[in-house]
């Protein structure tokens, strides 16, 4: 309505001055030049009113851009006019003023709501730009660092010129782990950084959090597990040996004083005998288990090496070719994509890895019909290669999958229990991970590899 208003009165303005300019033409040759002079003026008035009208209108406008630019809301423009075109514009500019306002406000409200959540966060945030200099810094960061106020990085070498370095060489997506001491205790802080843009200017998020609780909560978690699970086995060793040792020592002993040769029977030697070789096993066994936990805490540092992973999968399908996959006509499958995928990995370290998981996944099936096995390596979006080791076996039970990877933990009758933990020991030499995806029916662990 506005700009109709506007368009018409231009253009009744502009047809106004054409008019006047051809009867003032007209009437100069035809010689009245008085009438000509007249229409001159009148021309020469109605062009300044035109750019007038015009002026005050752009003047308006500017004057409302101004005020928007400047965060300025208070500008109102006079409604009541006899200009009915000028009173629209002004009332859709204050319309406009308005809204504009009402969103500010809103956008104001929930930028101090989210600020508010960030200063209570119980994390760290932090972001500065290319130059260093911190553009926010929440109170929370400033106490894992014990220093406020935080207005440029270069702060930090105060705090621990570690930290400096760190935050120095910081570069999107970085995931970096730091401790920090002082007179009162020691910090565990996992740093995480991301990229953010804001206002065409590029920052560095990052994100801080003291994880020495956890760690310590997690350290004697696994303590108190990894006790269990050694006391477990050991009494299971120990016990028998006491049982038979006492029985035997009976034989020996009629009250305080030791039994005579000659009142042995056949039977008592006999048990004794086999008493003696159970003690024997028992103790082979403790021996066996005690080697297991020696092997565990005595890995070498890895050979690595680039290794085509199609030709480190053909090696584990040969290898897995027994008997008892041939009989039980289980499917084994490998894959690699692309095929000429590399992985830089010591070839003999994580060829026992895959043994292991392949033997775990082939007595997982068992029996069972059309079992299947597939062993893959490929890499994801973010660079990350993998090896996953797939079957179609029963699964495993949801309350011990946190348990499996947990030194000699094991739900079989035969085996240390050391295959899982000895895996993921190597993978964590190797800088990588192992984890493990389990349901009805499929079972599948992933080796990532960095």
């Amino acid at each position: 309505m506005v700009s109709k208003s506007i368009y018409w009165q231009l253009i009744f303005r502009v047809v106004l001055v054409t008019i006047t300019a051809m009867a003032m033409a007209f009437l100069y040759f035809e010689k009245h030049f008085i009438g000509a002079i007249f229409l001159l003026l009148t021309l020469i008035f109605q062009t300044n009113s035109l750019i007038q009208h015009i002026n005050q209108t752009n003047r308006k406008i500017a004057y409302f851009f101004d005020a928007i630019k400047n965060e300025d809301f208070t500008l109102r423009f006079p409604e009541k006019l006899s200009v009915k075109s000028l009173q629209e514009l002004n009332h859709s500019l204050n319309t406009v003023n308005k809204v504009i306002q009402d969103i500010h406000l809103k956008k104001e409200a929930q930028e101090q709501y989210y600020l508010e959540i960030i200063k209570q966060a119980d994390i760290g945030i932090l972001t500065f730009n290319s130059k260093g200099h911190i553009l926010f810094a929440n109170s929370k960061i400033e106490t894992l660092f014990n220093y406020q106020p935080l207005n440029h990085i270069k702060q930090l070498k105060k705090v621990d010129e570690k930290l400096y370095t760190l935050f120095s060489s910081l570069k999107p997506f970085d995931r970096k782990l730091i401790q920090l001491s002082n007179e009162r205790e020691k910090q565990q802080i996992a740093i995480k950084s991301t990229e953010i843009s804001m206002n065409g200017q590029e920052l560095v998020l990052v994100v801080a959090q003291d994880i020495h609780q956890e760690l310590d909560e997690k350290e004697t978690d696994s303590w108190v597990r990894l006790i269990r699970v050694l006391t477990h086995e050991i009494m299971n060793s120990i016990t028998p040996i006491t049982s038979i040792s006492e029985s035997v020592l009976k034989y020996f002993k009629n009250g305080s004083a030791p039994t005579l040769l000659s009142e042995f029977t056949e039977d008592q030697l006999k048990n004794t005998a086999k008493g003696l070789e159970v003690i024997k096993e028992q103790g082979n066994d403790l021996m066996t288990f005690v080697q297991s936990y020696r092997s565990f805490l005595s890995l070498p540092k890895p050979d690595l090496s680039l290794v085509s992973a199609i030709q480190v999968l053909e090696k584990i399908k040969i290898l897995m070719s027994s008997e008892e996959v041939e009989q039980n006509n289980i499917s084994f499958e490998i894959e690699a994509i692309p095929t000429n995928l590399e992985l830089y990995i010591d070839e003999k370290q994580i060829s026992q890895i895959l043994i292991n998981l392949s033997k775990n996944a082939l007595q997982s099936i068992g029996d069972q019909e059309r079992g299947a096995i597939k062993i893959t390596a490929g890499q994801y979006q973010d660079q990350k290669k993998y090896i996953s080791v797939w079957d179609n076996g029963p699964g495993i039970p949801k309350d011990l999958l946190e348990e499996i990877f947990i030194p000699f933990f094991t739900t079989k009758n035969t085996g240390t229990g050391i295959g899982l933990s000895l895996s993921k020991q190597i993978m964590h030499l190797h800088g990588g991970s192992i984890g493990v995806i389990s349901q009805k029916n499929s079972t599948c662990f992933t080796l990532v590899f960095k």
